[in-house]
């Protein structure tokens, strides 16, 4: 069983399936997808992510949270991410976190929108999901100055070097690898996929978007998580379902809330 770690449910082009959602899961579980996290990028679509995964509530797990691209400028209503935070499909807080490189000017309103979901992340004893862009020593400094280290999280979609890797994961931070480590260009992200100790690495689409290699450029599905796993185990010099198996016990061991009755019975390590 394959686990898409971090993917935008609420956004995916659902053209190829006749626009029914249902029929989207289904090709997912044809494709060896058991879960996945539909991540949250703005309070505002909340309640849609949450549709969507009441429906499938064994398979879709949720996140609550303010892209830092997303509402630019605008304060994060804490007490609406607190709400939603205490729902039990909320697994993780996020995605939060830095991006400089789409975001210009003063940008110390993201700094504080990211202190604002670690304290909430601490406040519910949940995980974080964080996004850095273009912002490696202020997202790892924030990150301790706020002592997010107590409830941990993981640095989705990484596209850094390993030197970030190895200080995140000194920092209780998980890699989440995208379809980017599949890219011709992307050496540096696949030395850290090599290199990562194999209790704290995870697999994403972060679909629609950066779909992996073969389809690059198209939109993305969770169940194109497979390339990266294959991707993964070409760069480690283990098997497909290795990858696969030890992504899914990294899962449950971050985000233990995802586990429903049906997934109870798998032994985490």
């Amino acid at each position: 069983m394959l686990i898409d770690s971090h993917c935008h449910l609420d956004r995916l082009d659902l053209k190829p399936f006749e626009g029914d959602f249902d029929r989207f899961m289904a090709r997912a579980r044809e494709e060896g997808v058991g879960h996945m996290l539909c991540v949250g990028i703005n309070l505002s679509t909340f309640e849609r992510c949450a549709e969507l995964a009441a429906r499938h509530p064994e398979e879709i797990s949720l996140s609550a949270g303010e892209h830092p691209n997303d509402s630019k400028g605008q304060p994060l209503d804490v007490e609406r991410l607190l709400e939603y935070g205490r729902r039990r499909q909320v697994v993780a807080i996020g995605e939060t976190g830095l991006d400089y490189f789409r975001s210009e000017g003063e940008l110390t309103w993201q700094q504080e929108r990211f202190r604002q979901h670690i304290q909430v992340a601490k406040t519910l004893n949940k995980p974080l999901i964080v996004h850095s862009r273009a912002a490696k020593e202020d997202t790892l400094r924030i990150w301790q100055e706020e002592g997010a280290m107590e409830v941990g999280g993981v640095l989705h979609c990484f596209a850094e070097d390993w030197d970030m890797a190895r200080r995140a994961l000194d920092l209780n931070l998980y890699i989440s690898f995208s379809g980017i480590v599949t890219f011709r260009n992307a050496q540096a992200i696949q030395e850290a996929a090599q290199k990562v100790p194999e209790d704290r690495f995870l697999i994403e689409t972060d679909s629609p978007y950066l779909a992996p290699v073969p389809y690059r450029g198209k939109p993305n599905y969770p169940f194109y998580v497979r390339k990266v796993a294959e991707k993964i185990a070409e760069l480690r010099g283990t098997t497909l379902e290795r990858v696969g198996e030890t992504s899914r016990d990294n899962f449950y061991r971050l985000f233990p809330l995802a586990l429903s009755e049906k997934t109870q019975e798998l032994e985490l390590q």
